[in-house]
């Protein structure tokens, strides 16, 4: 039953009746170190689920784009005039080489009289000294000088690339069982923690038990008292009795009255505690099944688990050996450090302009692959002490889990004493409970009778109240120390 649910029956008819299950069920769904324990395994979950990724190659895309304000010139300012003056420079020098040649022939009479009687010569030459070839090479040295300026103000690279791990000292293998262990580890430390809401929930339901029974008793003793009371004073009004006799009386009446108001007082704030275990308002009436039982169920006896069994299901035990493999596994993590590591590599870039055609503005993608390989050398010992110590911590825990089996093993072997001495404690208890409630009636007959004294009444009476209230210690102890039991026993597990 949820505590909204029970508020609402609550509120319908005044009161409700919790088992002990019931009031497990809503400690447990209303513990918030028990809501932290769990995140803290769905956490674990998630960082195994993130070591197991380091398996998988990582594959990444990006994208970059730059403007530049500057021009990119691959030859410089004299040099780039030249080209884009090569055709008026040829030309210049082409005319001056052809004036020369007519001059030298005008020059010399017999060259001048050949090349006046010959029209292929004239014809040649005039040819020649009216080509104008400046422009067309001006042209040429432009697109070249054009090739040798790139417009590299805008940018675009985009790529694409992927890692794979082949050998990195055996990492990645340990950190995933490092994960994996601290996943269990983490669920290990919710069971601890939800044995311990449940012995601390017994222990506050038993108490409520145990001090409602007592506050009966304490009504029963006052109504005893009360009639004892009432028939010393009429036998003191007939002579029969002393005025000691009545005072004496009085005294253990008001004590009555007194331990009777303590338990009462006792009970409502057992039953807030309660209430605020299981998430219910504190001053929510609560009643529990137990409540007004003369007697308590006697936990049935059962074979002593061995210490395998034991280690395998107590959680504490089960987070030290899981924190000594832990640390065993750091070991090989900080050894790896020493180790060479090998991975695989491949890009894909996409570029504009293109690179590979003369910085043309387009588009052009190329692929590249290789491997890498990386030896540690000397780095002042750090992964040698690192290993070192890592080794000190799994001795640690090693040792730490030895000693704490020992320690259960000693408190297993208490409970079961504990256990048995309060279960023969309960039928002492209960022996004594019979004879004392005969003597009680013995007394009570004596008394009306006029055989016994007050006194032998009173005394009857305080040793009723005696083993009553010794009674309902050692059935409240022999269900606590069976739970106590059970818990390091490792019985206390979560279904989750």
């Amino acid at each position: 039953m949820s505590a909204a649910a029970f508020v609402i029956v609550a509120n319908a008819y005044g009161q409700e009746r919790l088992n002990l299950e019931e009031c497990r069920r809503m400690a447990v769904s209303n513990n918030s170190a028990l809501d932290q324990a769990r995140i803290s395994a769905g956490m674990a979950h998630y960082d195994r689920a993130i070591a197991r990724a380091n398996f998988f190659p990582n594959i990444s895309a990006s994208g970059t784009y730059m403007y530049n304000t500057l021009d990119v010139s691959l030859i410089d300012s004299d040099k780039s005039a030249m080209l884009q003056n090569a055709g008026s420079i040829i030309q210049e020098s082409i005319s001056g080489k052809m004036e020369a040649l007519t001059q030298a022939i005008m020059t010399n009479p017999s060259l001048a009289m050949e090349y006046m009687q010959s029209p292929m010569w004239q014809t040649v030459l005039g040819m020649l000294s009216q080509t104008d070839i400046s422009q067309a090479i001006n042209g040429i040295g432009s697109s070249i000088d054009d090739l040798l300026h790139p417009d590299l103000h805008n940018i675009t690279v985009a790529g694409v690339a992927l890692q794979q791990p082949v050998f990195v000292g055996g990492k990645i293998i340990a950190s995933n069982r490092i994960a994996a262990l601290a996943e269990e580890l983490a669920e290990s430390k919710y069971d601890a923690e939800y044995a311990r809401t449940i012995v601390n929930i017994d222990q506050a339901y038993w108490q409520i038990v145990s001090i409602a029974a007592k506050k009966e008793l304490a009504t029963n003793y006052s109504d005893l008292l009360k009639t004892l009371e009432r028939d010393v004073r009429i036998s003191f009004e007939e002579g029969v009795a002393t005025q000691s006799d009545v005072l004496t009386i009085k005294v253990k009446a008001n004590e009555a009255e007194m331990m009777l108001t303590k338990a009462t007082n006792g009970l409502k704030l057992a039953k807030m505690l309660l209430c605020k275990q299981i998430g219910l308002p504190l001053d929510t009436d609560v009643l529990l099944a137990d409540e007004g039982c003369d007697e308590f169920g006697t936990p049935q006896a059962r074979a002593a688990l061995s210490m395998e069994e034991i280690t395998a299901k107590r959680p504490e035990l089960r987070s030290l050996d899981l924190a000594s493999r832990i640390y065993s596994e750091k070991v090989k993590v900080a050894r790896a450090d020493m180790m060479p590591q090998i991975a695989l590599a491949g890009n894909y870039f996409l570029t504009n302009p293109n690179v590979t055609n003369g910085f043309q503005k387009d588009f052009h993608g190329f692929f590249s692959a290789g491997v890498s390989v990386r030896i540690p050398i000397f780095h002042g010992l750090e992964a040698l002490k690192k290993t070192q110590k890592a080794k000190l911590e799994a001795d640690l825990y090693k040792s730490k889990y030895d000693d704490s089996i020992n320690m259960v093993n000693l408190e297993v072997s208490q409970l079961h004493a504990q256990r048995d001495e309060a279960l023969e404690r309960l039928q002492m208890a209960k022996s004594n409970l019979d004879s004392a409630e005969e003597n009680l009636r013995a007394a009570t007959l004596g008394f009306e009778e006029g055989v016994v004294e007050s006194s032998v009444a009173l005394s009857a009476q305080s040793a009723w109240l005696q083993a009553h209230t010794e009674c309902i210690d050692a059935g409240i102890e022999l269900l606590m120390t069976d739970t106590n039991l059970n818990r390091a026993e490792g019985q206390y597990t979560s279904d989750k």
